[in-house]
């Protein structure tokens, strides 16, 4: 008999999977398949056009109940929207984020499955589904039981997942909570996913941390193909508020509940103080969920959370709110803005005018030219926010169409997102990856910055297809 050991095993290289996010900006959800583990990171709904909603109906290509573990960067929908989904699909893992997150992703999960259910049931009353009957993605009673599987963990400090892979979070200055991930895998080799970064001129946070490598990156495109000017959007929103309520108009802002926001509310809080704004002019948040969230950045002012710029611990809770700020929680409130008359700022949910209140206010706005509405994100293809700026001459809201006379403006300085010159410079400095995926970006957007990767930094760029598998070496 020999005496010799078995030499050990080797690790088989991990296989990561692009299941969405990729030549898209929504449904974020990337697999990564070890020998001993099934890692799960973002886990988020598709939105925008028909074919890409449908895909939310799709099984992943494995057992939700195989899948280990979740990481989710951040608390927008597109990020964390499938989690119930997952959870009623069998998935019992930990979902590992930041606190913050945590906190928001129950507010968006819970108005995510409110819409769901209300879609449903409008759906089978007025008999406008092929399905018979229509059935919400996921509901109340699966949200509450994914809630129970949020694990928070600190940035900066390494968290072992399973046996030999290791979790480390790191500032993603995107929105409250977000962060970028770096994960260790077994065979020692590296993943790191940008989630979405944020801009260094962020009026409320804090840069992202700088990226310190790792041997595979999935980096976010985008706005891979643009550069924001954040001086003449200032000087931009300023003009059409003041355009606007000068002829005595109403300006609506489909704004997201998360971050766009408090961003918003923080730039509107400025004009006033300037006298831009003038305090006769109510400015009205029209979204529960948007309320809860603002009550989360609040006590992240309160608690001094490491995240925030000091300016805005200085400031206090009042940098976020435009004096007089008048909150509409209830579904009587929303109405009753609604027998107003301008000079008056909406700002309401959802951002890219999907569903949500805000289409009550566009419904009444559009046909006059006095208003205006001003739109201040990423507008994706097949939303109405995206068909306002490209001209669209009429809307189509609650079975019928709207016509489109107020002024539109599109103001992507207010985006939470990195532009393209932003990104390289959180890429500069680092040692190259073996390989940086571009997702997270219209096909456009992701091509555009894969050419400036490759010319100016001399790195592997792909935009990968989705469905796609590569392995991590």
């Amino acid at each position: 008999m020999s005496d010799t050991l078995p030499s050990p095993v080797t690790p088989r290289p991990a296989l990561l999977r692009f299941l969405g996010g990729v030549r898209t900006v929504t449904g974020s959800k990337f697999l990564v398949e070890s020998d001993q583990a099934r890692i799960l990171v973002d886990c988020g709904l598709f939105q925008g056009l028909a074919d890409l909603r449908r895909r939310n109906w799709d099984r992943l290509p494995c057992d939700a109940s195989d899948i280990h573990a979740v990481v989710v960067t951040h608390a927008h929908l597109d990020h964390c929207g499938y989690l119930p989904r997952l959870v009623r699909h069998g998935f019992r893992g930990p979902i590992l984020t930041t606190a913050n997150t945590a906190r928001l992703a129950e507010i968006v999960l819970r108005d995510s499955a409110h819409l769901q259910m209300e879609t449903a049931r409008h759906a089978n009353e007025s008999r406008w589904s092929k399905h018979r009957p229509a059935r919400p993605l996921y509901d109340d009673a699966d949200v509450d039981k994914t809630i129970t599987y949020f694990d928070p963990v600190p940035t900066g400090t390494d968290i072992e997942i399973m046996a030999g892979t290791r979790l480390r979070l790191h500032r993603g200055g995107h929105i409250l909570g977000s962060a970028w991930a770096h994960l260790t895998l077994e065979d020692g080799h590296s993943l790191a996913v940008s989630g979405d970064l944020g801009r260094p001129g962020h009026p409320l946070l804090l840069p992202p941390e700088p990226f310190s490598g790792a041997d595979v990156l999935l980096m976010e495109s985008t706005y891979g193909d643009r550069r924001h000017d954040p001086a003449s959007g200032r000087a931009e929103f300023a003009a059409v508020l003041t355009r606007t309520l000068a002829r005595g108009g109403t300006v609506v802002i489909p704004s997201f509940a998360i971050d766009r926001t408090e961003v918003v509310l923080h730039a509107l809080a400025g004009l006033r103080h300037d006298g831009v704004v003038p305090k006769s002019v109510p400015v009205y948040v029209d979204s529960p969920m948007a309320l809860a969230a603002l009550d989360v950045y609040r006590d992240a002012i309160m608690t001094r959370s490491p995240e925030l710029r000091p300016e805005i611990l200085a400031q206090g809770a009042g940098s976020l709110s435009p004096d007089p700020f008048l909150a509409a929680r209830t579904v009587q409130e929303s109405i009753d803005i609604n027998s107003t008359q301008g000079p008056a700022i909406i700002v309401s949910s959802a951002g890219m005018a999907t569903g949500g209140r805000v289409l009550h206010h566009l419904k009444r706005l559009l046909p006059d030219p006095r208003n205006a509405v001003v739109i201040v994100g990423f507008a994706a293809a097949g939303t109405r926010a995206r068909d306002l700026v490209d001209g669209a001459a009429t809307l189509k809201m609650f079975g019928e169409y709207v016509p489109v006379r107020a002024e539109v403006a599109d103001l992507a300085h207010f985006s939470a997102h990195a532009d393209a010159d932003q990104i390289l410079g959180w890429l500069r400095g680092a040692e190259p990856p073996h390989t940086t995926y571009l997702v997270h970006g219209e096909e456009s957007s992701a091509d555009a910055l894969r050419n400036r990767i490759d010319a100016e930094l001399g790195w592997t760029a792909v935009v990968p297809r989705s469905g796609e598998g590569v392995l991590v070496r």
